[in-house]
């Protein structure tokens, strides 16, 4: 099985889930939001996704499994997500990048592709100087939505800093995130090195050891 995490673009915009590749709940202030989608909600889908990455960057990524979309996730600075306002546990901190939503299909589930998704995100913003990420989580979710369910976010890593009923807001620090992922990478290695111990012996000399 192959996996293939990209940046997400108006090439491949299309291929996420129908409902998603319409849906401008993030994007859009509710106002707007009623207005676009009596008309062409997927075109102010396309209009957003194409000024964030002209104004900003990479604003999402695409998972594909053996050449298949399988899960995806959005994120961008809260001021380019006017929806994060209207939460009771608004603003975003100043210093982070709003997860906004992510999705993982239902046939694709239970293969850790949720971690994979965020510590693609992580990785993308670390080099771009970004420490962190918060989200508003839905403690009351019970089917696929805009709105991530809390579980799902403290289980990749986040951390709750405004509790709320209903709507909490949750970071996860960047260098965190990123040890983690190292650590693992690192065990990893070592097992892998230890089943295959010639791999040690042809690894090249660093010069000047």
């Amino acid at each position: 099985m192959s996996r293939r995490l990209v940046n997400i673009t108006l090439d491949n915009l299309g291929d996420l889930p129908p409902s998603c590749r319409s849906c401008v709940f993030w994007e859009l202030d509710p106002v707007s939001k009623a207005r676009a989608e009596a008309s062409d909600p997927a075109l102010e889908k396309e209009s957003w996704i194409s000024s964030v990455l002209l104004e900003w960057g990479n604003c999402g990524k695409i998972l594909y499994v053996d050449g298949v979309p399988a899960a995806f996730v959005l994120f961008a600075p809260p001021h380019y997500v006017p929806r994060s306002a209207g939460f009771p546990t608004s603003p975003v901190s100043a210093d982070a990048v709003l997860l906004m939503t992510a999705r993982v299909l239902s046939e694709f589930s239970g293969g850790g592709l949720g971690r994979v998704l965020i510590q693609g995100v992580a990785k993308d913003l670390t080099r771009r100087g970004v420490k962190a990420i918060e989200a508003f989580g839905d403690k009351q979710w019970t089917a696929p939505g805009c709105v991530l369910p809390v579980d799902y976010l403290l289980a990749v890593g986040f951390k709750t800093v405004r509790p709320h009923h209903r709507h909490p807001r949750l970071r996860m620090e960047l260098r965190a995130a990123l040890t983690w992922r190292e650590d693992v990478e690192v065990a990893l290695e070592r097992l892998l090195g230890s089943m295959t111990p010639e791999r040690v012996i042809l690894r090249p000399a660093v010069s000047g050891a």
